[in-house]
């Protein structure tokens, strides 16, 4: 058996060898372009991902602090309702009555400062939880109808304390019911 070829078979061997390479080849280019593809697809998503997960977790923070300042405010009015249910048990008329005066003021500025809170919260969202801000600012309007009526020129109205009093109730309830709607919106995100 001999190794000698003809230039023909040598010509067919090589053309062969070409295409063989040139098919592995375009093989090679295809595969490292569908695989930088796949690979920038993944990343592509993987940045979308991680970009979502940055978004809601700054939502929720700042969720949870407009929450928190409004509920710090909430406990802030009853500070000065507790000072107004203490004056209104002052002895001395005149006392009371600058006291009244000087508490009704301090009053109209935390309902100011908690409109302000409510509205956050509204734009913060979700819509439960400005609901239920929206009935914490609403279950303020009885305190300060009473507290109109116990310093009023007029004769005072007798009932006004026992309303002043009996305003309490709605409102824990209202701020308890902020709490529970702003957990249960920071337990969804």
């Amino acid at each position: 058996m001999t190794n000698d070829m003809t230039n023909g078979e040598l010509r067919t061997v090589a053309d062969s060898t070409f295409w063989i390479a040139a098919l592995t080849g375009g093989t090679a280019v295809l595969a490292s372009w569908v695989t930088s593809r796949g690979n920038t697809r993944a990343a592509r998503i993987q940045a979308d991902t991680a970009a979502r997960a940055q978004q809601s977790e700054r939502r929720r923070e700042s969720r949870r602090t407009a929450y928190l300042d409004l509920i710090e405010h909430a406990h802030q009015n009853v500070e000065v309702y507790w000072e107004v249910s203490a004056a209104q048990r002052t002895a001395d008329a005149e006392r009371r009555a600058a006291a009244l005066a000087e508490l009704v003021e301090r009053e109209l500025d935390q309902y100011g400062k908690l409109r302000r809170r409510v509205r956050v919260v509204e734009l913060e969202g979700p819509p439960a939880a400005a609901t239920a801000a929206n009935a914490l600012q609403n279950a303020t309007g009885p305190f300060h109808r009473a507290l109109r009526d116990m310093r009023s020129d007029a004769p005072a109205d007798p009932d006004a304390v026992r309303r002043f009093e009996a305003a309490y109730r709605p409102f824990w309830a209202a701020l308890t019911d902020f709490v529970d709607a702003a957990r249960d919106a920071l337990r969804e995100e």
